[in-house]
């Protein structure tokens, strides 16, 4: 399946994000909200999936 933003619809984009949060909370954590605000703008069509990795990573980057 294509992730970028060019090959999916937003019901689709939803839907990976759906399974996503599924199996990222299979050990009991809750995304955070920055990480949800994020996630948003992918479904929007505003981030493709990898800027939302990425920004996500800078987010908890220990190491800035």
């Amino acid at each position: 399946m294509k992730y970028l933003i060019k090959d999916t619809t937003k019901e689709e984009r939803e839907q990976i994000v759906k399974k996503a949060f599924a199996i990222g909370t299979a050990d009991g954590r809750v995304p955070t909200d920055d990480a949800i605000k994020l996630v948003r703008k992918y479904i929007a069509g505003e981030m493709e999936l990898e800027e939302v990795k990425n920004a996500i990573i800078e987010l908890y980057d220990e190491n800035k």
